[in-house]
């Protein structure tokens, strides 16, 4: 079940950059913070100015799994946050088994770092905690980026189903299977992603543990069987939310994606064509323009 433990492959020790070079997505060094007695690693580039763009990974991924391109580009116009929160790949602790608490021990982190405003990225699971982050604390969040997600109450036996599905296959194999289409195309944008994803040269994250992965697993499917047939929770969001998708996802389908444009106060929606869960990485570039354009919005 695990699909990022073996996918990025061993780091190799890189010289940092030259002096008064900033650091990248492939030379930052993790850091460490103690949140309420736990060790949260974490890692930090980009422009300083303006709210802190902080990524919620998704299931069984760490910092490592975040596409470079995407990191990179949005580097450019805002303060980089990836962290692995509580228990999950350099993080001490134990993860929870629900949303609810991953948002809370994400924002005691945000909290312990000092921020007092940031926009959220939410990949798949980290959209379901993106969600309840700006629910819970609106004060928090400025602007929020929900790919490849929807609302609560939503595709846990679907999830379960497709899950299933990978039980026996590779990470690798997983991963493709997942995240990108069965085309040629979308396959070759796998194969390019996982490539980038061995471009970091700094310590690699410890990998994704068996409890991580039950825990987020329970986690997954709790959101799902959260009742909320009116979307009111939807309904509590009022910041601005760029919701974006592939055309056909078979994890989180993509309907469901649809579902929170239409009820979000405040959203607008973007779907890529030959694309799957993993739109965000196959069409990198784009996404980041985009989501660096919406970012950029009064």
């Amino acid at each position: 079940m695990n699909i990022s433990s073996t996918i990025a492959g061993p780091a190799t020790p890189g010289a940092a950059p030259e002096p008064g070079q900033p650091h990248t997505h492939e030379t930052v060094p993790t850091a460490y913070l103690d949140v309420n007695g736990v060790k949260v690693a974490y890692r930090s580039f980009g422009k300083a100015d303006g709210p802190p763009l902080v990524f919620l990974q998704h299931f069984t991924g760490t910092m490592d799994n975040w596409d470079p391109l995407v990191t990179n580009a949005l580097a450019n116009d805002h303060r980089v946050i990836l962290f692995d929160n509580v228990g999950v790949g350099s993080s001490d602790g134990e993860t929870p088994t629900n949303v609810a608490r991953m948002a809370q021990d994400a924002v005691a982190f945000l909290q312990a770092l000092g921020l007092e405003q940031v926009d959220l990225l939410g990949f798949s699971l980290g959209n379901y905690v993106a969600q309840q982050i700006a629910m819970d604390h609106p004060q928090l969040v400025r602007r929020l980026v929900l790919v490849g997600g929807g609302p609560a109450g939503q595709g846990a036996e679907n999830y379960k189903q497709v899950i299933a599905n990978i039980e026996g296959k590779s990470a690798k194999e997983a991963l493709l299977y997942l995240f990108f289409e069965p085309s040629d195309s979308s396959q070759q944008s796998g194969e390019q992603f996982l490539q980038r994803l061995q471009t970091r040269t700094a310590e690699p994250a410890r990998p994704t543990t068996q409890q991580t992965i039950g825990a987020q697993y329970q986690a997954i499917v709790g959101w799902g069987d959260l009742p909320d047939p009116d979307f009111d929770r939807l309904k509590r969001i009022k910041q601005p939310v760029l919701v974006v998708q592939g055309r056909h996802d078979i994890m989180m389908p993509t309907v469901h994606s649809i579902l929170l444009f239409q009820h979000l106060p405040n959203a607008q929606l973007s779907l890529y064509p030959d694309s799957g869960h993993g739109s965000l990485f196959q069409h990198a570039r784009l996404f980041a323009e985009q989501a660096a354009y919406f970012l950029r919005a009064e």
